[in-house]
Protein backbone atom coordinates (compact mmCIF):
# COMPACT_ATOMS: atom_id res chain seq x y z
CA UNK A 1 0.00 0.00 0.00
CA UNK A 2 1.26 3.45 -0.87
CA UNK A 3 2.39 5.45 2.25
CA UNK A 4 0.03 8.33 1.38
CA UNK A 5 -2.96 5.97 1.12
CA UNK A 6 -2.00 4.34 4.44
CA UNK A 7 -1.85 7.75 6.21
CA UNK A 8 -5.20 8.76 4.69
CA UNK A 9 -6.75 5.52 5.88
CA UNK A 10 -5.27 5.98 9.35
CA UNK A 11 -6.62 9.55 9.53
CA UNK A 12 -10.09 8.39 8.45
CA UNK A 13 -10.04 5.62 11.06
CA UNK A 14 -8.95 8.07 13.77
CA UNK A 15 -11.72 10.51 12.79
CA UNK A 16 -14.30 7.71 12.97
CA UNK A 17 -13.07 6.60 16.42
CA UNK A 18 -13.18 10.18 17.74
CA UNK A 19 -16.67 10.70 16.32
CA UNK A 20 -17.96 7.50 17.94
CA UNK A 21 -16.28 8.44 21.23
CA UNK A 22 -18.05 11.82 21.15
CA UNK A 23 -21.39 10.11 20.53
CA UNK A 24 -20.75 7.71 23.41
CA UNK A 25 -19.92 10.62 25.72
CA UNK A 26 -23.20 12.34 24.78
CA UNK A 27 -25.15 9.13 25.46
CA UNK A 28 -23.46 8.75 28.86
CA UNK A 29 -24.34 12.35 29.81
CA UNK A 30 -26.82 12.31 32.73
CA UNK A 31 -30.30 13.37 31.66
CA UNK A 32 -32.73 15.11 33.93
CA UNK A 33 -36.41 15.70 33.34
CA UNK A 34 -38.83 18.14 34.87
CA UNK A 35 -40.23 15.36 37.08
CA UNK A 36 -36.70 14.90 38.51
CA UNK A 37 -36.28 18.48 39.77
CA UNK A 38 -37.97 18.49 43.18
CA UNK A 39 -38.79 15.86 45.78
CA UNK A 40 -41.48 18.07 47.29
CA UNK A 41 -43.39 21.22 46.39
CA UNK A 42 -45.71 22.71 48.97
CA UNK A 43 -46.62 25.61 51.22
CA UNK A 44 -43.22 25.42 52.90
CA UNK A 45 -41.44 25.78 49.56
CA UNK A 46 -39.69 23.45 47.17
CA UNK A 47 -37.06 20.85 48.08
CA UNK A 48 -34.64 19.77 45.36
CA UNK A 49 -34.54 16.07 44.56
CA UNK A 50 -31.62 13.87 45.52
CA UNK A 51 -30.87 13.43 41.80
CA UNK A 52 -30.57 17.20 41.25
CA UNK A 53 -28.40 17.61 44.35
CA UNK A 54 -26.13 14.75 43.21
CA UNK A 55 -25.74 16.31 39.73
CA UNK A 56 -25.01 19.86 40.98
CA UNK A 57 -21.87 21.16 39.28
CA UNK A 58 -21.89 18.33 36.73
CA UNK A 59 -22.79 18.27 33.03
CA UNK A 60 -26.41 17.33 32.29
CA UNK A 61 -28.77 17.16 29.34
CA UNK A 62 -32.41 18.24 29.48
CA UNK A 63 -35.31 18.57 27.01
CA UNK A 64 -38.01 21.24 27.08
CA UNK A 65 -39.31 24.41 25.41
CA UNK A 66 -38.11 27.99 25.42
CA UNK A 67 -40.46 30.47 27.08
CA UNK A 68 -40.63 33.81 25.28
CA UNK A 69 -37.53 35.81 26.30
CA UNK A 70 -37.81 38.35 29.10
CA UNK A 71 -35.57 40.73 27.13
CA UNK A 72 -34.41 40.27 23.54
CA UNK A 73 -30.77 40.91 24.48
CA UNK A 74 -30.69 38.45 27.41
CA UNK A 75 -28.08 35.70 27.28
CA UNK A 76 -30.43 33.24 28.98
CA UNK A 77 -33.90 31.83 28.56
CA UNK A 78 -36.41 30.00 30.73
CA UNK A 79 -36.99 26.39 29.70
CA UNK A 80 -40.45 24.98 30.39
CA UNK A 81 -41.99 21.53 30.31
CA UNK A 82 -44.60 22.51 27.72
CA UNK A 83 -44.59 25.26 25.08
CA UNK A 84 -45.96 28.59 26.33
CA UNK A 85 -47.03 31.57 24.25
CA UNK A 86 -46.81 34.16 27.02
CA UNK A 87 -44.09 34.80 29.54
CA UNK A 88 -45.24 33.10 32.77
CA UNK A 89 -43.19 35.56 34.88
CA UNK A 90 -44.30 38.91 33.49
CA UNK A 91 -47.17 39.32 35.97
CA UNK A 92 -46.12 40.43 39.43
CA UNK A 93 -48.65 38.10 41.05
CA UNK A 94 -47.62 34.98 39.12
CA UNK A 95 -46.38 32.12 41.28
CA UNK A 96 -42.95 30.69 40.54
CA UNK A 97 -43.60 27.41 38.69
CA UNK A 98 -41.84 24.25 39.83
CA UNK A 99 -41.32 23.03 36.27
CA UNK A 100 -38.85 25.56 34.90
CA UNK A 101 -35.08 25.79 34.52
CA UNK A 102 -33.10 28.90 33.58
CA UNK A 103 -30.61 28.22 30.79
CA UNK A 104 -27.53 30.42 30.29
CA UNK A 105 -26.21 29.82 26.80
CA UNK A 106 -22.60 29.35 25.84
CA UNK A 107 -21.26 32.45 24.08
CA UNK A 108 -22.04 32.42 20.37
CA UNK A 109 -25.13 30.20 20.74
CA UNK A 110 -28.23 31.58 19.06
CA UNK A 111 -31.80 31.20 20.28
CA UNK A 112 -34.44 29.25 18.39
CA UNK A 113 -38.23 29.47 18.13
CA UNK A 114 -40.08 28.92 21.39
CA UNK A 115 -42.51 26.56 19.63
CA UNK A 116 -39.83 23.95 18.95
CA UNK A 117 -38.67 21.40 21.52
CA UNK A 118 -35.01 21.88 22.45
CA UNK A 119 -32.22 19.95 24.09
CA UNK A 120 -29.74 21.77 26.29
CA UNK A 121 -26.47 20.40 27.58
CA UNK A 122 -24.48 22.27 30.20
CA UNK A 123 -23.49 22.41 33.87
CA UNK A 124 -26.24 22.20 36.49
CA UNK A 125 -26.28 24.93 39.17
CA UNK A 126 -28.57 24.88 42.19
CA UNK A 127 -29.47 27.70 44.59
CA UNK A 128 -30.76 31.24 44.46
CA UNK A 129 -28.92 33.55 42.08
CA UNK A 130 -29.75 37.01 40.77
CA UNK A 131 -28.71 37.87 37.22
CA UNK A 132 -26.65 41.08 37.58
CA UNK A 133 -27.81 42.59 34.27
CA UNK A 134 -31.54 41.84 34.44
CA UNK A 135 -32.28 41.30 38.14
CA UNK A 136 -33.94 37.97 37.26
CA UNK A 137 -33.79 35.55 40.21
CA UNK A 138 -33.43 31.83 39.56
CA UNK A 139 -33.28 28.74 41.74
CA UNK A 140 -32.10 26.18 39.19
CA UNK A 141 -29.87 26.81 36.16
CA UNK A 142 -28.01 25.05 33.38
CA UNK A 143 -25.00 27.21 32.51
CA UNK A 144 -22.52 27.30 29.63
CA UNK A 145 -25.23 25.45 27.72
CA UNK A 146 -25.29 24.25 24.16
CA UNK A 147 -28.71 24.40 22.50
CA UNK A 148 -30.08 22.02 19.89
CA UNK A 149 -33.52 22.12 18.29
CA UNK A 150 -35.19 18.67 18.29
Amino acid sequence: MHPFARKTLQAAYLAMVLCLAGQAAAVDQPRIGFADLYKSVGVLGMAFSDKVLALTGKPVTMHGYMAPPLKPEADFFVMTKEPVSLCPFCQSDAEWPADIVVVYLRKGTSLTSNQDPVEVTGTLEVGSKTDPRTGFVSLLRIVDARLRRL
